[in-house]
């Protein structure tokens, strides 16, 4: 049984290439992300129970991986081969977004997943710094706009564009303009996720980005206390007005472990935001602690998902990947395609 569709793994369509040659049994299990928390329980389950059998000697079990798209999700040529545009937002600025957005964004990439990441915010962009590029991307003879690649991710950020010192004062129309092309003139190729990092609040950019992608879903990033909390809910409203599923809201800044004496502090308060995704129905992601080595990798552009994969916290970062991924897989295998009228 697959704990997250709550169905058998035969019924889903998840096995495949069934072979059977005297007492040994060959079989594929896809599933429907790299990035499946329970892969490996699922492995062992499928491996008992086929070897379990009468005449079974050997079982040779091949764990593959096909995502899921949401039907019907593209608007034309716009992404149309990115099977999951997400966007990760906050209600207000501060509450570490673009930190989680990167860190999760190379999480799902260390599954093995084709994933790119979107930096959506022209007036404050910092993904740039995070992942230690500063360079131009390249442009083709027809103006399209080559992702830079770093990590295994495919990169566009406004940072990319402009001098380090110079600040975009832009109004909407501008913002707009750079946000669609972003979305439409970036050569992203075939992905499985695309995340896209927006600026705080509700605005301009937010909007581009709803009306022109087909979003599969969004991400609140919030820290525990109240006054975070209540713009997370107005972030939150916005998207259910634009009908864009939130997939679930992640605590930032959740709480602080001392490295000398272990003593815990909650110095934003803590668990605020699992309460909020309770209160709203919404999946609760996970939390992510204040940590000085995440501050200290994301100024030196070595993000601590990459950097130090066995730390806490970016083992934290790789499950709150993986309920992501589940979210996605459960609204798109869910999603059934309507009949088009002609």
């Amino acid at each position: 049984m697959d704990p997250d569709l709550d169905k058998d793994i035969v019924s889903l369509g998840f096995v495949k290439d069934l072979e059977i040659e005297g007492g040994r049994v060959s079989f594929n299990v896809e599933l429907t992300t790299p990035a499946c928390p329970v892969k490996e329980k699922l492995e062992e389950e499928c491996r008992a129970k086929v070897a379990a059998l009468p005449g079974v000697t050997e079982v040779r079990l091949k764990m593959t991986s096909n995502v899921r798209g949401r039907v019907g999700s593209s608007k034309g040529p716009i992404l149309a081969d990115v099977k999951n545009v997400v966007a990760v937002a906050s209600g207000k600025g501060g509450v570490g977004k673009s930190t989680v957005a990167t860190n999760l964004a190379l999480a799902l990439a260390g599954t093995g997943a084709a994933v790119g990441l979107m930096d959506a915010d022209i007036y404050g962009p910092s993904i740039p710094m995070m992942l230690g590029v500063s360079r131009m991307p390249a442009v083709t003879p027809d103006r399209k706009i080559v992702p830079i690649e770093r990590f295994g991710l495919k990169l566009i950020s406004m940072g990319f564009l402009t001098n380090d010192e110079s600040p975009v004062i832009w109004r909407g129309p501008m913002v707009h303009g750079i946000v669609s092309q972003f979305l439409g003139d970036v050569l992203w190729g075939n992905l499985d996720y695309l995340i896209i990092d927006l600026p705080p609040g509700t605005g301009d950019a937010q909007l581009t980005i709803t009306q022109t992608a087909s979003l599969a879903g969004a991400v609140i990033v919030s820290t525990p206390q109240d006054v975070a909390l209540i713009d997370a809910r107005k972030g939150l409203r916005m998207f259910e007005q634009v009908d864009v599923p939130v997939l679930g809201i992640i605590e930032n800044m959740s709480f602080f472990v001392c490295p000398n004496c272990q003593h815990r502090s909650d110095i934003f308060s803590t668990g605020g935001a699992e309460r909020c995704a309770a209160e709203l129905s919404v999946a609760f992601l996970g939390r992510i602690p204040i940590d000085a080595t995440i501050r200290a990798c994301g100024d030196a552009g070595q993000p601590i998902v990459v950097s130090h994969p066995e730390h806490p916290v970016s083992k934290a970062y790789v499950e709150i990947a993986q309920r992501l991924a589940a979210q996605l897989s459960i609204r798109n295998m869910n999603t059934i395609a309507l009949p088009v009228i002609l």
